[in-house]
């Protein structure tokens, strides 16, 4: 076979040095190769023998090895490729560059059609002409169903490879499995055109174009169980969202009528969200045992729940103890083609797939492929051959279908789900279909898409596509199709007649599962007193492990000294920042509360602080302490991908499944968690209010102003503040390592749960004046408000500074030189809730009082300062302190969050830390 390796194209070469390589392995030994190519070489060598014996000089030998090599590389890429030319579009107005199949490609001719070649023997056809292999080739790879995974691992081609070959990637469904599936079809369009009706223009987003999606959940279901799937968790845009709620998750249909009627009576105290936005939870049974299936509330920013759903799988499956095979519990994402092709979280949540912290064992993705992103045509809203292709990055099969063959799209959820188990990898189903109407029901689509439109009024449904297939198959006729649609409809009609009537009551479903126990906390309860005491015996235990260096373990020199300097924390009792934090984490792993912490570096921190896991010098092998607290409570620290969007959207799916762990988010630096915006703005603010979700997740965000430029000062304080009422979120600026210990811990010891936003410090890491006692963490509480140690005689003050962060020491230093007795320096550590009840005594307890000052380092339009003076005014006024001017002391108002020189910046900290000292 090597005689002609230079004669062929580089794909012509790469096929023939595989099959060198495999007939060198065939001649050494037979059994050691696949046994279509077994065949196949045997057979070319006993054609070569015929061809030799009948011949002179060997050239016919030669002439039809090369030959069997073009049809072997023929083969090759049509399994690869065969997919251009499939039936896939059920418009017919897609077409694809189809060039790399043809025959000139392969050194062959249309002469060669009725020539037989023994390539066929890898196709289990045995010696057939090319004619017939071709014809083969394109039965399987290029119908209604097929796959791409070109670029895929080896073993993922050659499972698709034997799926397609051998029949299996196509179901053979029973009678009654057919029926079932023309049900869930005419209770999908039935839905539809009945709200189409009724609710004339009202949106609604239409599934209609793409309704195999719902028999295709439907077998999600009742398959997931025969493999042992026990939860499903689904996130997915707004197209198809109100059917999925009524007729696979089972959402009361009344409660959907009266919410597009506005009749749903609400006493929850929610604000809501409108209906294609909602989630819901329920379990289904099947023949196998039941499915417990939880939909994710989203917003209407596309594929942002993607990595909220998939970070909801990991905690589920953590619950369920499925954190080895991870195939106990399933995320599906159900996607709009324009979207996966052009949102960026797409790709994040993809790259998190397989990486330790945030496999979930595979993700099933559906793309409901309408050929269109709002007005825009392919062409125009990707680079790429189809939607899906994002998913090639992490070398993810996809498997694409027609959306008008029901039987085949049910097929393509079966062979994902059945890949996704044996692999444990992302797999994306390509669903093409069409959108019946505009991007919305009050939309016109023929502005832009006449063609596309004036064909898609004339094209049949789903529905009544598969309604004809079965009535010529003589499973179910149109008249019992018929009847059924009409019974459906007259149901519906029902319904609504009786909402109208008797509106039901929204009963939201928020205390379930792991969050049986809790409550919804309100305003008032923040001013109640939390015990987060520990004891000092057991923290110096737990000091004990944190500072003891693992056996037979090469720790870097440095480490070594940190342990040693940890030490002489516990001795010396001056806890710093970091020792304070591990501590926290250990006194909560003792009383079994686990922890997660992820972030980028978050196992050693950006600032070299928390060193939480040590890394041997010799192997790289890791040790982390903290798992060695209590074998019954997790300690899980993650270095994530350079990722905000995705990683926060993770930790946030985490934190609401699971209100048992104290879940953490760290931001490199504070403002890089502006690349996570929308999972702020959309789900960790207003998710409460939106949709009665509570969570508990923790930010981390370091912020200081330390002359690093505008990128690496501020985390946007003034954001979380703007985006806060008075109980939706804590966002706190804290100076001392005591009152980090005691907001974790009161974190996890209250029966709610609100998101906690803490400004971390950066230089007050290592400051020598930012320590606390072991008594401070064994006896103390968190303190909203920190009073000025400096003053000694209440009746000298006359102004009172508020403050937070690192200001305070940047004053507290400068009075060492400069006292100045009529000021009070006092740190605000919970700036929202609003500390009312705590700064009243210090409001009140200057009886000479003639001024209130907010002090910040953040310009005057960032930072605290807007949020807090008319609260700071309220109280004021409520003391009876109206006369009482409230001042600024800071930066002026700027566009940028800091200056880029360091010394510009040192001069203008001064400046405002004398500006306090002169009051």
């Amino acid at each position: 076979m090597s005689n002609f390796l230079n004669r062929f194209s580089y794909a012509q070469q790469a096929n023939a040095e595989f099959l060198e390589n495999q007939y060198r392995d065939y001649l050494n030994d037979p059994n050691s190769v696949d046994p279509s190519l077994r065949d196949f070489f045997a057979g070319v060598e006993f054609a070569q023998n015929l061809t030799a014996s009948a011949s002179t000089g060997g050239q016919s030998s030669a002439a039809l090895e090369k030959k069997e090599i073009h049809v072997f590389h023929l083969i090759s890429i049509y399994r690869q490729y065969g997919h251009l030319l499939a039936d896939l579009d059920p418009l017919q107005l897609q077409k694809h560059d189809t060039s790399i199949l043809e025959l000139k490609n392969f050194g062959l001719s249309e002469d060669d059609l009725d020539s037989e070649f023994q390539a066929g023997e890898v196709l289990g056809l045995g010696r057939a002409s090319l004619r017939s292999i071709i014809e083969y080739l394109k039965k399987i790879y290029s119908g209604t169903l097929t796959c791409d995974v070109a670029g895929c691992e080896p073993s993922v081609q050659g499972w698709f490879q034997e799926q397609f070959e051998r029949g299996h990637a196509r179901l053979v469904l029973t009678a009654d499995e057919k029926r079932a599936i023309l049900h869930s079809l005419v209770r999908t369009e039935g839905l539809e055109k009945f709200i189409h009706t009724r609710f004339v223009g009202t949106k609604r987003f239409s599934i209609e174009g793409c309704d195999a999606l719902m028999p295709m959940l439907e077998n999600l279901v009742v398959r997931s169980t025969r493999f042992g799937i026990e939860e499903i968790t689904i996130g997915m845009a707004h197209r198809g969202r109100v059917n999925v709620l009524a007729n696979f998750m089972g959402k009361a249909t009344e409660l959907i009528f009266a919410d597009f009627e506005g009749r749903v009576i609400d006493n929850s105290g929610y604000t809501g969200d409108v209906k294609y936005h909602l989630g819901y939870s329920c379990t289904k049974e099947t023949p196998n045992g039941t499915c417990h299936v939880a939909l994710a509330f989203n917003p209407s920013h596309l594929e942002a729940v993607n990595p909220v759903a998939t970070g909801m799988a990991r905690a589920k499956q953590r619950y369920r103890k499925d954190t080895t095979n991870r195939k106990k519990v399933i995320p599906v994402l159900i996607h709009g083609d324009a979207s996966f092709a052009g949102q960026g979280v797409v790709a994040e949540t993809l790259q998190l797939s397989q990486l330790d912290g945030y496999k979930v064992g595979g993700t099933l993705h559906i793309i409901t492929n309408n050929q269109i992103g709002f007005t825009t045509f392919p062409k125009d809203d990707r680079s790429t051959r189809y939607s899906a292709d994002m998913a090639k990055a992490i070398k993810a099969p996809t498997i694409l279908v027609n959306a008008d063959d029901v039987e085949a799209s049910v097929s393509a959820l079966d062979l994902a789900l059945r890949f996704r188990q044996e692999f444990a990898q992302d797999v994306v189903i390509d669903l093409i279909g069409y959108r019946r109407f505009g991007h919305n029901e009050g939309d016109e689509p023929a502005f832009t898409q006449p063609v596309m439109y004036e064909k898609i009024k004339s094209h049949p449904t789903v529905k009544s596509l598969y309604a004809e297939q079965l009535a010529a198959e003589n499973v179910q006729s149109l008249d019992e199709t018929e009847k059924d649609m009409q019974e459906k409809i007259d149901n519906l009609q029902k319904i609504l007649e009786n909402t109208r009537k008797n509106p039901p009551e929204f009963k939201p479903m928020n205390f379930e599962g792991l969050w049986q126990g809790f409550r919804r906390g309100r305003i008032e309860d923040f001013d109640k007193p939390v015990d987060t005491r520990f004891a000092k015996k057991d923290l110096l235990k737990i000091g004990e492990i944190l500072t003891s260096p693992p056996r037979d373990f090469h720790l870097h020199p440095k480490v070594e000294k940190l342990l040693e300097a940890r030490r002489h924390m516990l001795t010396n009792n001056a806890l710093d920042w970091g020792m304070a934090e591990l501590l926290t984490y250990g006194s909560l792993n003792h009383e079994g509360t686990s922890v997660r912490l992820s972030g980028q570096d978050a196992k050693r921190g950006t600032f070299t602080h928390r060193h939480s896991v040590y890394f041997d010098t010799e192997t790289n092998a890791e040790f982390c302490p903290l798992t060695h607290v209590n074998p019954n409570a997790e300690f899980c620290v993650y270095n994530s991908p350079l990722s905000e969007m995705a990683v926060l959207g993770f930790e946030y799916g985490n934190a609401i499944a699971d209100p048992t762990f104290l879940t953490i988010w760290e931001a490199q630096f504070g403002d890089f968690a502006n690349g996570a915006q929308v999972i702020i703005d959309q789900f960790l603010s207003s998710g409460e209010e939106k949709w009665g979700r509570m969570v508990g997740l923790t930010l981390f965000l370091p912020h200081g102003y330390e002359g690093q430029g505008p990128e690496h000062s501020s985390a946007r304080l003034e954001r979380f503040l703007q985006l806060s009422a008075d109980d939706s979120m804590q966002v706190c600026n804290l100076t001392t390592p005591a009152n980090l210990f005691h907001v974790l811990r009161r974190q996890m010891k209250r029966d709610f749960r609100k998101p906690l936003v803490i400004m971390t410090p950066k230089s007050l890491l290592r400051h020598p004046k930012v320590i606390s006692t072991l008594e401070d963490l064994a006896d103390g509480a968190f303190h909203e408000v920190i009073a000025d140690p400096l003053v000694k005689d209440v009746k000298t003050v006359e102004t009172l500074v508020l403050c937070s962060g690192k200001l305070y020491y940047d004053i507290e230093k400068a009075r060492e030189t400069k006292p100045n007795s009529r000021i009070a320096v006092v740190r605000v550590e919970q700036i929202c809730p609003f500390p009312r009840t705590q700064l009243t005594p210090y409001l009140n307890g200057y009886p000479k009082l003639k001024k209130i000052v907010w002090a910040q380092e953040e310009p005057q339009n960032m930072g605290a300062y807007t949020w807090a003076l008319p609260r700071l005014r309220k109280l004021a006024d409520d003391l009876g302190l109206s006369k009482v001017d409230i001042g600024y002391i800071g930066r002026v108002e700027r566009s940028s969050p800091a200056v880029g020189s360091a010394r510009v910046h040192q001069k203008e900290q001064e400046e405002i830390v004398q500006r306090c000292l002169a009051l």
